[in-house]
């Protein structure tokens, strides 16, 4: 008979369609904890504990100076299985009900700036070939679109369509949605096409981005690709796909772009998903109001 743990992955992967980086950062969280039980109170049946048992873990957590941001995080994947129990009707009362999440810092994301980013596209020396004419791709499509680092990695040559001007991606829990490609990118992408169509072994040949070697990029390739560009010209601390997205969805607000169309745009659920992005442009915002008010001219 299939266990409740085992039961859970299935319902996460099958139905939630979760990827298996997610699926396998929850399971790792709920092992810990029925190990943690198991060796504090002599029984590792997650299923039955109470909340005094939960809240013991937590205490544990912090101080072994786990982040309360990680701490958070585990929470939530328990927070996951017991509502899951209640589903199937196996439990009555969910032991996390009342759960109130340890309180996190929130962190800071800076965009780059538009200097950053002419920097990086138009003054920097590019690999001659094949590679060279990726990289910068890869660069624009993440500025041009704010399309999420797994989405490039796993974009299909099929979902490409230059006529149209248009790519399809698949976003978290496999949501399908359409982007446009900006016209100035058209003669880069067929650029980068007819240096693809000349790799000597091709592996992966229905994904549009690949290695010189004709596979799959990997994530922590694209992340060190990023991360590369941007410190020949950029000082921030965080230098990464994310942060490119990030870049994308502040600039259009910047520019008066609409917060509905940048939630389609990013492929966010939820508007409280994409209002993180409004915060970045509050230094825009001041200063328009500064300048369009008729008190903002005056002197105090």
């Amino acid at each position: 008979m299939q266990s409740n743990f085992e039961a859970f992955a299935d319902y996460l992967g099958k139905e939630k369609k979760y990827s298996m980086h997610t699926l396998t950062a929850y399971m790792a969280d709920l092992a810990e904890f029925s190990s943690f039980a198991e060796l504090e109170f002599g029984d590792a049946d997650v299923d039955s504990v109470g909340y005094g048992q939960i809240r013991s873990w937590i205490v544990s957590l912090v101080e072994a100076g786990i982040s309360n941001t990680s701490v958070n995080r585990k929470i939530a994947s328990l927070k996951a299985y017991y509502k899951f129990l209640l589903k199937i009707k196996q439990i009555e009362v969910n032991p996390l009900l009342k759960h109130k999440s340890l309180k996190a810092p929130k962190k800071l994301q800076i965009p780059f700036s538009e200097n950053e980013l002419d920097a990086v596209l138009h003054q920097i020396e590019y690999p001659p070939g094949f590679e060279g004419i990726r990289d910068k791709l890869v660069i624009d499509l993440f500025y041009g679109t704010g399309m999420r680092r797994t989405e490039l990695i796993h974009l299909k040559m099929s979902n490409v369509d230059l006529s149209a001007g248009t790519l399809k991606v698949v976003g978290k829990r496999n949501k399908e949605r359409i982007l446009p490609i900006l016209p100035i990118l058209s003669q880069q992408l067929r650029a980068y096409i007819s240096e693809r169509a000349q790799l000597q072994q091709i592996t992966d040949n229905d994904l549009f981005f690949l290695s010189l070697k004709g596979v799959k990029l990997t994530e922590s390739f694209v992340y060190r690709m990023i991360n590369g560009y941007f410190s020949t010209v950029s000082g921030k601390v965080k230098k990464s796909p994310h942060i490119l997205r990030h870049t994308f969805a502040t600039h259009l607000l910047n520019n008066g772009a609409d917060l509905n169309s940048v939630k389609e745009l990013l492929g966010h659920s939820s508007l409280a998903s994409t209002q993180i992005y409004t915060h970045s442009s509050l230094a825009e915002l001041k200063q328009v109001h500064g300048n369009a008010h008729p008190r903002g001219q005056r002197d105090s």
